[in-house]
């Protein structure tokens, strides 16, 4: 009995002198700071935010497919059903959710750049107004945090005013991506969607839109930014029928978020770009940014550098219901004006240079 009682203790004596010293090994670990803490929950808002825009459609849209030959089917039959009686509602004003523009990741989005939000004018809540984005980069980074989410306090700086962002149509057909998308206040980039809140939702209203769209993100290269502008005049048509005045926003590093890779005139990779083009209307844009792991690592998230989006002065515009040609000209004229004036006012302070220039084709 005492032989037991003695190797007992023995075992007892061993397990804790084992567990303390497993416990100064644990202790001498370095635990992550509170710096590197917040470091991760920032790579992680934006790396949900990259797959949700990237994949959120096509995975929603596989799986209600697979569910049909399940047992499950009645769950995309009615998500089915339901949605051709929803078709037409990102038409009319959507479903804007200020719990999810709200959220608190989004300003851990915000934080992993920074992203900022710049004041020059006054936006009045008399009005309605068409605020042109640029440029559109390769994610429209800048605008999705300024528009859509409350992180850089769009609200506080222009009381009164409701925004919205214009995005292509065809996201709105994807499920359950739609309703992602509408939570966030965003629309098609469609006359029927503009004008449905330009008229018919009262006074207030901002809708941003990347004026010269996918193919922008094409020409810029270091030290020369192309803004796809001269023949871009349906904003500006738009904003005549419904009298919404004008307003230039330029997001200042957005174009420094990812590296986009540039074929030589005369390879069959330049070649295939410009026949699809062609084809669709737009040009398939290669690029990279950031690894999850690495900041040196290549993989598609966006390199952590500042982006400054600085709303303008507002162009006043009449209400033309068929506005001329002419017309439409000459306020398309005062806008790029506008566009040039804040660009050449602003580039110094928010990171380029004086030889820095931007070009409008």
């Amino acid at each position: 009995m005492k032989t037991i009682i003695a190797a007992y203790s023995h075992n007892q004596n061993g397990s804790r002198a084992s567990i303390q010293a497993a416990l100064r090994t644990l202790l001498d670990v370095p635990w992550p700071s509170k710096r590197d803490f917040k470091a991760c929950i920032r790579l992680l808002s934006v790396l949900q935010w990259v797959l949700s825009f990237l994949l959120m459609g096509m995975v929603f849209l596989f799986l209600l497919i697979c569910l049909l030959f399940t047992s499950f089917w009645p769950i995309p039959a009615l998500y089915v059903t339901w949605l051709i009686f929803d078709w037409g509602t990102p038409e009319k004003g959507g479903r804007s959710s200020s719990w999810v523009r709200n959220w608190l990741i989004w300003n851990h989005f915000r934080d992993y750049f920074p992203i900022q939000l710049v004041k020059t004018h006054n936006l009045l809540p008399s009005h309605n107004y068409i605020v042109g984005i640029h440029p559109h980069g390769i994610l429209c980074v800048g605008a999705f945090c300024n528009f859509v989410t409350r992180s850089t306090g769009f609200c506080e700086k222009f009381p009164g005013i409701k925004p919205s962002l214009a995005v292509l149509a065809g996201n709105f057909r994807l499920p359950v991506f739609r309703e992602y998308l509408m939570s966030g206040g965003m629309c098609p980039v469609t006359r029927q969607a503009i004008g449905h809140l330009l008229s018919k939702n009262g006074t207030g209203n901002a809708v941003a839109i990347a004026v010269g769209g996918a193919a922008e993100s094409l020409t810029s290269r270091p030290g020369l930014i192309t803004l796809i502008l001269k023949n871009r005049k349906g904003f500006v048509r738009m904003a005549l029928q419904h009298g919404a005045h004008l307003v230039p926003a330029f997001s200042f590093g957005e174009n420094h978020l990812f590296q986009q890779v540039v074929f030589e005139e005369g390879t069959r990779m330049k070649s295939f770009q410009d026949r699809f083009q062609k084809l669709l209307g737009f040009a398939p844009c290669f690029f990279y940014g950031r690894g999850f792991t690495s900041v040196h690592s290549r993989g598609f998230l966006p390199f952590p550098r500042p982006v400054t989006t600085v709303i303008g002065e507002p162009v006043t515009v009449p209400k033309i219901e068929r506005p001329s040609c002419e017309t439409v000209d000459a306020y398309h004229a005062m806008y790029v004006k506008a566009l040039l004036k804040l660009f050449n006012d602003q580039k110094v302070k928010y990171g380029l240079s004086e030889t820095d220039e931007l070009q409008i084709l």
